[in-house]
């Protein structure tokens, strides 16, 4: 399968923004892409780095303007996309969903993002409500698609969840960089541990991933902090953690990638994972701590 990849500067400018990713969808469809993903909130800034009620005006309906927009976009280009949106369920009720739309324009599905974090800059328990669908992947004409977003990359229960209910490949929109302050020793070993536990998703579940993450220097609105240095490098990996393509960190960057969805059925045949998995010992993983 070809998958095109959309890692994107964005501006305060959100329709210049949809514009430029319009504009690369097309290029990549015309290369003979069939499944397209792009980065986490890709309408806009990332406005999590403040709490501020004027950017719940961010939020949009599903369906909506905005998934008519998307949807006539893989409609015409006849692709599976992944979006990347800020949804308002209600007045009050707000998530962070990614929405699939199929090569007919439809909406095959959507996930809302499960795991909320709340550190400096990135205050996204403000703004969304956790995830109340579960980790169900999508189905699409181009396979099961197990879609995650961002700070879901970091569980393994995520990844395993997905992969049981039959997902052919992991997708993760992303939004990460790097602290002003943090030194250069601390920035390398934060980008080897965000690139390393997707790859050990990829290993421990026999599956491709593809994540992609947004690039460029984001102002805090505050004055806080020097903003965030969001680290590019979006990457897709193979079913043993293989590095397939990793984009730079700090250039935009719009390609395709060839992944062979049958390679998994191989990897797995060779190291069975799922066969030997204790169940019957792994219902402690329901409790937050064991401290007895």
């Amino acid at each position: 399968m070809k998958i095109g990849i959309i890692q994107q500067h964005n501006t305060a400018d959100v329709q210049d923004n949809r514009t430029r990713l319009a504009q690369k969808i097309t290029q990549l469809a015309q290369q003979g892409t069939e499944l397209i993903v792009m980065q986490e909130l890709h309408d806009s800034l990332y406005f999590c780095q403040v709490e501020d009620v004027k950017n719940f005006n961010l939020a949009v309906e599903i369906p909506g303007d905005v998934t008519n927009f998307y949807s006539s976009l893989a409609k015409d280009n006849q692709i599976v996309l992944v979006t990347s949106l800020f949804e308002k369920r209600a007045t009050g009720l707000y998530h962070n969903t990614a929405v699939v739309f199929e090569k007919d324009g439809t909406i095959a599905g959507k996930y809302r993002k499960m795991h909320i974090p709340d550190d400096p800059a990135y205050y996204e328990k403000f703004y969304f409500t956790p995830g109340d669908i579960g980790f169900e992947p999508i189905d699409t004409s181009v396979g099961r698609l197990g879609v995650l977003v961002c700070w879901d990359q970091w569980y393994p229960e995520a990844a395993r969840l997905m992969a049981l209910r039959g997902a052919q490949l992991l997708i993760y929109p992303t939004a990460i960089g790097y602290e002003s302050t943090d030194t250069p020793q601390e920035k390398k070993r934060q980008i080897d541990a965000w690139t390393t536990v997707q790859r050990g998703h990829a290993i421990a579940n026999g599956l491709p991933v593809v994540t992609v993450n947004r690039c460029g220097i984001e102002d805090d609105p505050s004055h806080q902090t020097q903003g965030i240095q969001f680290w590019g490098s979006s990457f897709v990996a193979g079913p043993q953690g293989e590095i397939l393509y990793q984009a730079s960190q700090d250039e935009e960057t719009e390609t395709i990638i060839e992944v062979s969805l049958e390679r998994s059925e191989i990897v797995r045949r060779w190291w069975p994972f799922l066969r030997d998995r204790r169940i019957d010992y792994y219902s402690d993983l329901n409790r937050r701590f064991i401290d007895e």
